[in-house]
């Protein structure tokens, strides 16, 4: 079989990868065959393709069509070297595909195949648009079923070594996204801990929004980029001092954790503003056709 591209690749030029997303997607009112396969939402998990469910992998070993998100490991090709891969991913200031788009070839290609996988970065459910593909696909009678995965949070919270909960103190937790409507920033206070997606680009203005929702400046934080990948970065910091962390996570996929799932665990190290350097699991084999998916050793 001959190699596939990883599907970051259809980035190209500005505008080309939406014009290429657009071409694939059929014309409103498009008279496709009646639909008799299925729609399946994988989480493939933050960061690096080991984090993945097996359930989501063996998912992906039956795809004949697989819907990438930007914030996929190219490693995942790996579990799917005889789907067809087509990126649409979203990335925050950035080239984005249409949900429109989206919504459109989910329905197209299920009509064609018998398995479609729709794999989302993370879990499905926080932040990834499901509501809306869901409803999109089910108003066309196909199948679909949910994979969960893991969430940017809870592998935030491992790099660290900081429990998201905890005993007596830390009994809710609160997952919002630092990026709303019209470009405000939804801080709040929710939550004993609060933890905030997307905040890459945001962790100045970030940390005067928390504290004006009610969090002392003395309030313990951890901000982790590329959380899941080989190369994460993990950083401590007070709330009134989150700025600093710009330098470190700027423009990276970045979590920020604060409240009582950021304090640290004694007796532990404190973590300093550098990158964590742990080892690179190994690569993914191949599958051959129909063959189950083995975790690498």
């Amino acid at each position: 079989m001959s190699p596939r591209r990883d599907p970051r690749d259809d980035a190209g030029a500005d505008g080309r990868h939406e014009r290429e997303a657009a071409h694939r997607a059929p014309p409103p009112g498009d008279r496709s065959p009646a639909c008799s396969g299925r729609v399946v939402f994988v989480g493939a998990g933050p960061g690096s393709a080991d984090l993945i469910t097996l359930r989501g992998a063996r998912w992906l070993a039956r795809a004949e069509v697989v819907l990438v998100d930007a914030l996929a490991d190219p490693a995942l090709l790996a579990l799917a070297p005889q789907a067809r891969w087509i990126d649409v991913g979203k990335r925050g200031y950035g080239r984005a595909t249409a949900q429109a788009t989206i919504d459109a070839l989910l329905v197209h290609f299920a009509r064609r195949h018998r398995v479609v996988v729709r794999l989302k970065g993370g879990d499905p459910s926080l932040f990834g648009r499901l509501e809306e593909e869901l409803a999109a696909v089910a108003a066309h009678g196909i199948e679909t079923e949910v994979v969960p995965g893991v969430t940017a949070a809870c592998a935030a919270a491992a790099e660290a070594r900081r429990p998201l909960t905890r005993r007596g103190r830390g009994r809710s937790v609160a997952l919002v996204t630092a990026v709303g409507a019209e470009g405000m920033l939804p801080a709040g206070r929710r939550a004993d801990t609060e933890v905030c997606y997307m905040a890459g680009r945001r962790l100045a203005q970030l940390g005067g929004r928390l504290r004006a929702a009610g969090w002392p400046a003395q309030s313990p934080v951890v901000v982790v980029s590329n959380a899941g990948s080989a190369d994460a970065r993990t950083s401590v910091h007070r709330l009134d001092a989150l700025a600093d962390a710009a330098e470190l996570h700027g423009g990276r996929p970045t979590v920020v954790t604060v409240g009582a799932g950021a304090a640290p665990v004694a007796p532990q190290p404190v973590l300093q503003a550098a990158a964590l350097s742990r080892p690179r699991m190994p690569a993914l084999a191949p599958l051959a056709r129909g063959e189950a998916p083995v975790a690498p050793a």
